[in-house]
């Protein structure tokens, strides 16, 4: 058995917190009010960005501020990158924007989240005043994905591929297999441009029923500040989720940035960017396996790994002291305070890191 489904029982509370678990904390938390000096390993924008090329680019689009948005260049940018007619391209205001036209403009009665997950969807869910039903993957089966443990009521599926905060990166084919008549299937692949080669991506497909695929550029790009995604899904439900849409919803700077992050040379150096990536984790998971008291979750496959290690609370604060911001993991239903999420940084940036870890571990009596 990979996973178990929880029925929810009780009237629904707002998306704000449920069963203990505050679905609206996010990892820029770690880093707010006061942690300026903090090293960033809860957020896992990639360092380094944007890039001045595409500074550059959003700062001459400036001068057309007078004038009203116009994403159709940008639309057919998204659609060419993927091999689809616009008609299955929407952009929006970061996935985020996303989930919230999912929740609210679709005609969805049963939806089930796979958990631990990005906990916006369910966030959204709830307070569009869905009863969410959730399945829990287990760290004893390394939180894989069993399909078949996805109930057959369940008119909507979101899932996270590569998994935040796992890092688990699920078969295309196992997701895939989620696909049913009368059901969406929400695969948010916010982190799948950190993946060399995507080879478990679901974007593009056309032969998924009701497939639902969700993009950001904010995480590779570092444009969490200017909010910018899209959604990729049959024509008809590209066409229910516009019409929620109030006019304008992506700005012109975040048009000029999808556009521009849609070129080949772009594509280009956000794969040189994931090879980097995946290096700099095998060095950063090589140096955790040196700590009995920690356990992280492999494979890895995304920009982040997860780690179990005992009062990881405690952990956590004394990093602060020493100067790094990890992300706390018992905010994902799922998980408890024996969790942390860490940010995948480079070599040297590691190393003082597992520094600080032995030092935090030593502090707090392990």
């Amino acid at each position: 058995m990979y996973a178990r489904a929880e029925h929810p029982e009780r009237p629904e509370e707002p998306g704000q917190r449920f069963g203990g678990h505050d679905l609206r904390h996010h990892g820029d938390a770690e880093v707010r009010d006061g942690a300026a000096g903090l090293i960033d390993l809860a957020v896992n924008v990639r360092t380094g960005t944007p890039p001045s090329w595409l500074r550059e680019r959003i700062a001459a689009s400036l001068g057309s501020l007078a004038a009203y948005p116009d994403g159709r260049a940008a639309r057919a940018a998204v659609a060419r990158r993927h091999g689809l007619p616009e008609e299955r391209v929407l952009l929006t205001a970061g996935a985020a924007e996303a989930f919230v036209l999912l929740a609210r403009a679709l005609p969805v009665r049963r939806p089930l989240v796979v958990h631990p997950q990005f906990t916006e969807p369910e966030a959204a869910l709830r307070d569009a005043g869905h009863r969410v039903q959730r399945l829990l993957l287990r760290e004893q089966d390394g939180f894989r994905l069993d399909p078949k443990a996805v109930p057959d009521e369940a008119d909507m599926v979101v899932i996270g591929n590569p998994t935040n905060p796992t890092s688990m990166l699920h078969p295309a084919e196992d997701v895939a297999l989620l696909a049913r008549p009368g059901r969406l299937l929400v695969v948010d692949e916010a982190f799948m441009d950190a993946v060399p080669g995507e080879g478990e991506a679901l974007a593009g497909r056309t032969d998924v029923p009701g497939l639902v695929v969700l993009r950001s550029l904010t995480k590779t790009w570092g444009l969490a500040g200017l909010r910018i995604g899209y959604v990729l899904a049959e024509p008809e439900t590209i066409a229910a989720l516009e019409r929620a849409q109030p006019l304008w919803p992506v700005s012109t700077p975040a048009l000029v940035a999808a556009e521009a992050c849609m070129g080949a040379a772009a594509l280009a150096e956000a794969e040189a960017a994931a090879r980097r990536i995946a290096a700099d984790r095998a060095h950063l998971l090589a140096g955790l396996v040196e700590f009995d008291e920690v356990r992280a979750v492999e494979p890895a496959e995304g920009p982040f790994v997860l780690v179990r290690v005992r009062r990881a609370a405690q952990v956590r604060e004394r990093l602060r002291l020493l100067g790094f911001a990890a992300r706390r993991g018992d905010t994902f239903p799922g998980l408890d305070d024996d969790w942390l999420r860490l940010a995948v940084r480079d070599r040297a940036t590691t190393n003082r890191f597992l520094q600080a870890l032995d030092q935090a571990l030593a502090m707090v009596g392990h």
